[in-house]
């Protein structure tokens, strides 16, 4: 017989006839046999029962590590919810802090220099007005100990005041340094 492209191919069909060969293509189920029978069908079947075994082996691995992941997977969303909660309180704590620390920032504390700067002048503004108002004439006069009880509370009052003006210009003048820490 002489070589063709199909004994090429399939040279373990070499010894069949021109008959057995029609009768393979008209008998599915001898056509099945000597499929079956070829050693590269044999080995394309072998190799996929290995990878059916191996898949197997696998899904069973899978399976026994199933109820630890699920275990990872709800200690991985507490320990993220915890992060997060953590998170936005740090965000809240951290707020907190900047206003508490905002009553020892340096131009907080010139602000309220001025303020009370301001209120003290008042302070001792009102302090003589109340004075020349209670004395409404020279002649009904006031005994020395009133005269003296307000000078030394308007002197008190206003010695803080000059020292408090006095601390404002120097700090604005840049005289007054705030070191952290």
């Amino acid at each position: 017989m002489a070589a063709t492209p199909l004994m090429n191919e399939f040279p373990e069909l070499a010894h069949l006839t021109r008959e057995d060969l029609e009768d393979i293509l008209n008998d599915p189920a001898y056509f099945q046999s000597i499929f079956h029978s070829l050693p590269q069908v044999k080995q394309l079947y072998q190799a996929q029962a290995e990878l059916g075994m191996a898949n197997e082996e696998i899904a069973r691995t899978n399976l026994s590590l199933q109820d630890r992941l699920y275990e990872l997977r709800t200690e991985t969303k507490e320990a993220f919810d915890n992060a997060k909660f953590m998170e936005s309180r740090w965000k809240d704590l951290e707020r907190e802090q900047r206003e508490v620390y905002q009553r020892f920032n340096p131009q907080f504390l010139l602000l309220r220099l001025r303020h009370a700067t301001t209120a003290q002048d008042d302070a001792s503004e009102a302090l003589a007005s109340s004075f020349v108002q209670s004395s409404p004439s020279p002649s009904s006069g006031n005994d020395a100990s009133d005269v003296d009880e307000f000078i030394r509370e308007f002197r008190e009052l206003r010695k803080v005041y000059h020292k408090r003006l006095m601390w404002g210009d120097r700090w604005a003048s840049g005289q007054v340094s705030w070191e952290d820490g």
